[in-house]
C-alpha cells in the first residue's frame, strides 16, 4: 500500500513537472529578455504624471514582469523615486507578483488557455482599480515615508552600455540563474504539495464544496492572504484542488492572491507606502479576485476551465509526455540544482572582504531584495565595495562610512539593518 502511495505521488510530480518545463524555460528566457533589453527609463517616464494614464501603464507595464511580491517592492521605491505617482506605484505593486512571461506560459501549460488569457487580464483590471482608488482616497503626502538616500541605478546604466552579445549573456544569467534562485525553491514547494493533494485528499472532501462557490473563494482568500507562493508555484496548487473539486473561479483567486499578498510583504508596504495605501492595496486584491472569480463561476461555461484530464490521472500513470517534455524536464531540473546549490551561497571574497563591517538585513527573500539592497547600499557616501548574502541576510561593506547613513539607505526601500555584533 505504502509503496503504491509512493508510487502514484511520483507519478503525478513527474507529469507536473513535464507538462509545465517546456513553457517555464520558455517563459524565463523571455523574462531575461525583457530585463536586459527594455530600458528602465521607460517605466519611469510613463509613470511620472498623476492620473488614471500612468496607472493603466504602470498594471500594464507590470503584468509581463517576473518578480514576485517581496521582490517588486524594492523596485516599486525605485520608480517612486524617479518621479513614479502613487497611483502607478500601487497599481505596479499589485500587477506584477499576480503574472508574469513565465507563470503565463506555465498557466497555459497546464491550465488552458483560457486561464492563461483571464490571469493576466484580471491582474491588470486589479491593478487599475486599486491605482485609482490610492489616487482617490490617500493623501500626496502619505505617497512614500521617502528618506534622504536615493537608489543607484547603475546596473541598468552598465545594461545600456553593454554590446549585443554581452546583453544576451546577461539576459541568459538572470532568466536561468537569478530567477532560478527566486523561483526555483517556490516551484518545487508547489509541486511537492500539488502532487501530495493529488493523491492523499479524497475526492469528495472539496467535491462536496463544489456547489458552494463563495464559500469555496473565501476559504481560499483565507489560506493565500499570509501564505508566500510565487507565481509560478501557485499554478499546480491549484490545479491539483481543482482536480479534487474546488471551483475554477476559487482557483483563480488562490493564483491572484497567493502570489500578490503575504504577510512578509504587507509589514514591508505597510510600513514604505503607509498605512492607508496597504489597506487599498489589500482591499482591491481582494474584490479583483472576488470577482473575477464569481464572474468564471457564474458567467463562463466550467468545461473552459477544467483542468486537463492527464493531471487528474497523475496518479495512475505517465502516459503522453513527450520526449522532448522529458528533454526540458531534465534541462530545468539541472539549472535549478546549479542555482540552488548550497555551496554557491557561501563562495564569499573572504580575502577581499577581510576587514569589512557586517550588517544584518531583515526581510530578504529573493535575489531581487538582495541586489536593491546592494545598490542602496552602494550609493552611501564612503562606502567602497559592499557585498550581500542573500542566503546569510548579511551585507558586507568596505570604506569609511557612517553606520546611520546604512541602516537608512536600508530602511528607505523596506528592510531593515542592524550592525552585527
Amino acid at each position: 500500500m505504502v509503496f503504491e502511495w509512493i508510487e502514484q505521488y511520483w507519478d503525478a510530480l513527474v507529469l507536473m513537472t513535464a507538462e509545465m518545463s517546456p513553457y517555464l524555460l520558455l517563459g524565463f528566457f523571455i523574462a531575461g529578455i525583457l530585463r536586459v533589453f527594455v530600458p528602465r527609463t521607460l517605466y519611469s517616464k510613463h509613470l511620472a504624471r498623476p492620473g488614471m494614464k500612468s496607472v493603466m501603464k504602470a498594471a500594464a507595464l507590470g503584468v509581463p514582469l517576473p518578480l514576485c511580491s517581496c521582490g517588486v517592492i524594492p523596485t516599486t521605491v525605485g520608480l517612486r523615486r524617479e518621479g513614479a505617482s502613487h497611483g502607478a506605484c500601487t497599481s505596479f505593486l499589485i500587477a506584477t507578483p499576480q503574472t508574469g512571461v513565465d507563470s503565463i506560459a506555465a498557466t497555459y501549460s497546464l491550465m488552458g488557455l483560457p486561464f492563461a488569457i483571464v490571469r493576466p487580464l484580471a491582474a491588470l483590471f486589479t491593478a487599475i482599480f486599486g491605482g485609482w482608488l490610492v489616487n482617490q482616497y490617500t493623501n500626496k503626502d502619505e505617497a512614500m515615508h521617502d528618506n534622504d538616500s536615493s537608489i543607484s541605478e547603475c546596473s541598468h546604466v552598465k545594461a545600456e552600455k553593454m554590446g549585443i552579445l554581452q546583453k544576451i549573456k546577461e539576459a541568459l544569467n538572470y532568466a536561468f540563474v537569478e530567477m532560478m534562485e527566486d523561483v526555483g525553491k517556490w516551484l518545487v514547494v508547489g509541486l511537492l504539495i500539488a502532487a501530495l493533494i493529488t493523491v492523499a485528499v479524497p475526492n469528495e472532501w472539496l467535491a462536496a464544496l463544489h456547489d458552494y462557490k463563495l464559500l469555496n473563494m473565501l476559504i481560499v482568500l483565507a489560506i493565500a492572504i499570509p501564505m508566500y507562493v510565487c507565481a509560478t508555484g501557485s499554478i499546480p496548487i491549484a490545479v491539483s484542488l481543482m482536480a479534487k473539486g474546488l471551483t475554477p473561479g476559487a482557483g483563480l483567486v488562490l493564483l491572484m492572491a497567493g502570489p500578490a499578498v503575504n504577510s512578509a510583504s504587507m509589514l514591508v508596504i505597510g510600513k514604505v507606502f503607509g498605512k492607508r495605501t496597504l489597506w487599498l492595496y489589500l482591499l482591491s486584491i481582494i474584490i479583483g479576485a472576488m470577482l473575477f472569480g464569481l464572474g468564471i463561476d457564474y458567467l463562463l461555461p466550467e468545461e473552459w476551465f477544467a483542468v486537463k484530464s492527464g493531471i487528474t490521472e497523475a496518479a495512475c500513470h505517465e502516459e503522453g509526455i513527450s520526449i522532448f517534455s522529458y528533454i526540458c524536464t531534465a534541462l530545468l531540473l539541472a539549472l535549478m540544482v546549479h542555482a540552488l546549490w548550497p555551496w554557491k551561497h557561501h563562495h564569499h571574497h573572504h580575502e577581499e572582504l577581510a576587514s569589512c563591517i557586517i550588517y544584518n538585513v531583515e526581510g530578504m527573500n529573493c535575489s531581487h531584495c538582495a541586489a536593491n539592497v546592494e545598490k542602496a547600499i552602494a550609493a552611501v557616501e564612503g562606502v567602497e565595495h559592499v557585498e550581500v548574502s542573500l542566503h546569510d541576510g548579511t551585507a558586507s561593506i568596505i570604506g569609511s562610512h557612517l553606520e546611520d547613513d546604512v541602516l537608512r539607505a536600508v530602511e528607505s526601500i523596506g528592510f531593515k539593518a542592524n550592525k552585527a555584533t
